[in-house]
């Protein structure tokens, strides 16, 4: 069922429906433009034509979007639209664009009942600003800090990063090579997830895989920049003391954070979308791979334009789907699956318990945690559950994702709260993971089974934590600006100074919670039915790759199935 819905089809919202088709069936469009309606309706759009601020048509449609865009360029036929979605979907995000020429009147009766008003005049005012404003003071001092870079700048992403953490890597390293730098792109961890694999090797970008273990290859940088998360030793690999220049992050930070340059904006949906900012305040011709990288990430990141979505993140995509390559983009989106993953979506179905609309399922032993996510993005789909987490062991750690859709549950506040203790946790509202270290189990009774107790510390936690908890309703999930620190410290007993690292790269929105000193042991083997083996997740704003294809049918050569290792870059 569309979940998102289009009233007028103006040349505006034209350019927004190009940013936000990728997934057509999530989309409806109401529009008396025959000649359009026609070219959508080819492109498998779900299309209405009809009077778009009629009452009966709005009424006869059988969807609840969570956002609605009113765009034509007539102005009174804007006003009527969005008082009549406004009545009819009284919950929805409305975003409503004035049109040319409209008046005062217009204009204020349409910014009495939308969520946010877009006009011509607030597009060159919010040029003028950002260029002599404190946007545009921001700029400039970011152009400083490239410039004073001596040398050699590494980029670094999240561990196990996402396409919105490359894509903004990528393109400030675009930035920092007109400012005359070296670049190179650095991560740690892996690039496992299929989605994400794809949209390194079609995109080609040229990123380098960092070694824990080995901290002087650190020593060949001038300089560190941190994108899509805020603080050295925290969600990468790090050494704790490394000193940053430049941080750009759309998570709200729960310290303080140092570097020379800081642009933390949490009422954005993705860290993408300030990179756009930039590349347009320095007149950026936009390269096609960098274009659909950033599209693709801010797609990951607001979940299609569906999750915690602001108005600048529409601006951006309408901005780069000029230069972006769809049908590169399309083969992002529909990668291959592994036959391990789908073995683990398997046990993760065959293995479900389910309280009221809560559903958990331990998997087990595995070796891609990118299916956990997976396996939870799937089970969303059984009737009657609006809630899921999926968890599992890998080398020694439990790992859980957990997903929401339409339920009383902000599960990652959730998960700090259940696992903040023992280990680390956090994400979004809808979208969370944690990790546990077995060795911070104890294991009292040496008959009882690992997998048991595995189970009822995971399951008893969580269902414990989402049951005593107040959460906030999700389905209207948007940007956020403010963010009260002592109060989230004081609601979910974190201490600020003693913070370990995420559990995985979404959790990045919300950093880890602290590790409990406690001294767990525990040397026995965890199984979950029986079963061994399966896959692993890369935690990422948007990782509900479906299974399709097996993997094992693409050529060894496949781009969107393999990363070529060398000695500095493997996934």
């Amino acid at each position: 069922m569309p979940s998102r819905l289009v009233l007028g089809l103006g040349p505006t919202a034209a350019d927004i429906l190009d940013a936000i088709s990728g997934d057509r069936g999530d989309l409806a469009v109401v529009t008396q433009d025959e000649h359009r309606a026609e070219t959508l309706r080819a492109d498998g759009i779900d299309v209405h034509e009809a009077d778009q601020a009629d009452p009966s048509v709005l009424a006869g449609l059988d969807i609840q979007p969570e956002s609605v865009i009113v765009a034509s360029e007539d102005p009174e036929q804007n006003v009527s639209a969005a008082m009549t979605a406004r009545d009819r979907f009284p919950d929805a995000f409305l975003l409503a664009y004035a049109g040319h020429g409209a008046t005062v009147d217009q204009r204020d009766r349409l910014d009495s009942v939308a969520d946010r008003l877009v006009t011509p005049e607030t597009v060159i005012t919010d040029y003028v600003t950002q260029s002599v404003g404190d946007e545009g003071t921001r700029a400039r001092q970011l152009h400083q800090v490239l410039r004073d870079i001596d040398d050699h700048l590494a980029v670094v992403t999240h561990d196990n990063p996402d396409p919105d953490a490359i894509a903004s890597a990528v393109a400030l390293g675009a930035l920092a090579e007109r400012a005359d730098c070296e670049v190179t792109i650095c991560y740690y961890g892996e690039i496992s997830h299929q989605e994400n694999r794809a949209f390194v090797n079609l995109l080609e970008f040229d990123l380098r895989n960092l070694d824990a273990e080995s901290p002087d290859e650190l020593e060949a940088f001038d300089g560190f920049a941190l994108v899509d998360h805020s603080r050295a030793g925290v969600n990468d690999q790090l050494p704790p003391e490394t000193p940053i220049d430049i941080v750009i992050d759309h998570h709200p930070p729960r310290v303080p954070v140092e570097a020379r340059f800081v642009d933390l904006r949490s009422g954005v949906g993705a860290t993408s979308t300030l990179l756009v900012d930039y590349l347009q305040r320095f007149n950026v011709d936009i390269p096609t791979p960098i274009a659909t990288g950033l599209l693709f990430g801010i797609q990951v990141d607001t979940k299609d334009f569906r999750r915690e979505v602001a108005a600048a993140d529409f601006e951006a995509a309408a901005h780069l789907v000029t230069n972006a390559d769809m049908a590169t983009l399309q083969r992002i989106e529909d990668p291959s699956v592994s036959p391990e993953t789908l073995s683990v979506i398997g046990r993760a179905i065959s293995n479900r318990e389910q309280e009221g609309s809560v559903l958990l399922t331990g998997v087990g032993e595995i070796s891609d945690r990118d299916a956990l996510a997976q396996a939870a993005d799937r089970l969303l789909d059984l009737e009657g559950v609006h809630a899921t987490m999926v968890y599992g062991v890998v080398d020694g750690t439990i790992y859980a994702s957990a997903r929401a859709r339409g339920a009383d549950i902000d599960l990652g506040e959730a998960l700090r709260d259940a696992f903040g203790q023992i280990g680390s946790a956090g994400g979004h509202a809808d979208m969370a993971g944690a990790q546990i270290d077995l060795g911070m189990i104890t294991v009292d009774d040496r008959e009882e089974s690992l997998a048991e107790i595995v189970r009822s510390i995971v399951s008893d936690r969580f269902l414990d934590a989402i049951q005593s908890r107040s959460h906030r309703l999700l389905g209207r999930v948007y940007a956020r600006a403010d963010y009260d620190v002592a109060a989230f410290t004081e609601s979910t007993a974190l201490r600020q100074d003693s913070e370990d690292t995420p559990a995985t790269a979404e959790d990045a929105s919300g950093e880890a919670g602290d590790e409990s000193t406690t001294d767990w042991n525990s040397d026995v083997m965890f199984l979950e039915n029986g079963d061994e083996g399966g896959n692993d997740e890369t935690e990422q704003a948007a990782d509900a790759a479906e299974p399709t294809d097996d993997e094992s049918e693409q050529g060894a050569d496949s781009p969107e199935t393999l990363i070529e290792p060398d000695d500095n870059d493997r996934s």
